[in-house]
């Protein structure tokens, strides 16, 4: 694929993954619109591609107002002309969303220190699925429309291998990133046709800002949830944010996954492949 003639847009680039993402396309010579809710956490990801001799630009950019997308979306047009790379990288969790314990005891009912399923806060949920699902769906709305005015364009949304064995204390996720994904299958086949193609990559655990707090300790080590985690993933490591490269490549790649739409590509180190015995 010839990369140099390529624009891709991603948003939630401020972030560890889809920064990473946006400095590895702006490395094969791929122009870049970095877009992310706050604009210094984009600049911070444009300032590294353009250490590296990359070109690309910060957008900010809230991906659940319809009409901030247009105007961001107009603008990009109007700095980089025609765009071919649609990557829906915005999501996230909320806490008061999340279980405070893996499995319910009925203890949990009485303990104000605990927050059972029973306690899960309903606006917050709300934010979850918005944030997930419907970001990836009006962004979607927004970008597709100059995408399927072009041959070679592709959109890849940013699932979970929660979605498909949803995780313990995050059921609100999960199934946001469940929605992700039967969003991904629909558009896939809606615009078949048209030659647009439609995927997300599920990804495993990686250590990033969101999620090192609960991952590891003050000091460091790992907590005892990453010790489960580690424990059920064969490669008994993290990944690491070049680890989901070749898997994005490969998608945005006309040549190499031209017949490839409505596919999840988990990316987890056997995460999901394994029973744990």
């Amino acid at each position: 694929m010839e990369w140099n003639k390529k624009v891709a847009v991603i948003t939630g680039a401020g972030g560890t993954l889809l920064g990473g993402f946006a400095r590895k396309l702006a490395s094969k010579g791929t122009k870049v619109a970095v877009l992310s809710k706050e604009l210094d956490h984009a600049q911070h990801t444009v300032d590294k591609i353009a250490s590296d001799g990359g070109t690309a630009k910060a957008y900010a950019c809230n991906v659940l107002n319809k009409e901030n997308l247009t105007k961001v979306e107009q603008q990009i047009y109007k700095d980089f002309g025609q765009y071919h790379i649609l990557i829906n990288g915005a999501g996230g969790n909320m806490p008061k969303a999340t279980t405070t314990n893996e499995i319910f005891t009925p203890e949990d009912l009485n303990d104000p220190k605990i927050r059972s399923f029973f306690d899960l806060d309903v606006s917050e949920i709300e934010k979850i699925f918005s944030l997930n699902f419907t970001s990836t769906l009006i962004t979607t709305q927004i970008f597709a429309k100059r995408l399927l005015e072009v041959t070679e364009t592709t959109i890849i949304n940013f699932s979970s291998m929660s979605a498909q064995n949803p995780m313990t204390k995050v059921p609100c996720y999960s199934a946001a990133k469940a929605a992700v994904d039967n969003l991904t299958k629909w558009l896939a086949v809606h615009f078949a046709e048209r030659g647009l193609r439609v995927n997300a990559i599920a990804p495993g655990f990686f250590l990033t800002n969101q999620n090192r707090n609960l991952l590891t300790n003050s000091d460091g080590s790992l907590t005892v949830r990453s010790h489960k985690i580690i424990e059920h993933t064969p490669m008994k490591r993290f990944g690491k944010v070049s680890d989901l490269f070749g898997t994005l490549l490969w998608l945005c790649d006309e040549k190499a996954s031209g017949f490839v739409t409505g596919s999840i590509v988990g990316v987890d180190g056997g995460f999901q492949a394994y029973a744990g015995v």
